[in-house]
């Protein structure tokens, strides 16, 4: 592979080829489906408690709601098969700074409409 076209996480998950299911490819179209939802939860929740502090409140929101979200996802992932420490680590930071920015980024471009 080289490195240029290799996803972050790429070797890692090469040694746990026997986890994943044969037909995952198959159900992408689900997971793009969850992340839409997810996405529309995550603004519909920013937009209920907005305030209007600017990035920092998109900062805090994502920090909080990444936590949320990532400590139990990933670590209960962890706990029920068996996955190498190191990219559980590697799951939580990486979604961590993805809920910051997408945090960052809601704060960013919403604007209350009252």
């Amino acid at each position: 592979m080289s490195s240029k076209n290799t996803p972050i996480l790429a070797s890692a998950y090469t040694s746990l080829d026997h986890l994943w299911r044969p037909e995952m490819n198959s159900l992408m179209w689900l997971y793009l489906l969850v992340g839409l939802f997810a996405a529309f939860m995550f603004v519909y929740i920013f937009t209920k408690g907005y305030e209007g502090k600017g990035l920092m409140e998109g900062l805090r929101f994502g920090i909080i709601i990444g936590l949320f979200v990532t400590i139990p996802n990933v670590f209960g992932q962890y706990f029920v098969y068996p996955l190498p420490f190191k990219l559980v680590v590697q799951w939580f930071a990486f979604g961590m700074i993805e809920f910051i920015l997408i945090g960052v980024v809601a704060a960013a471009l919403y604007k209350s409409s009252e």
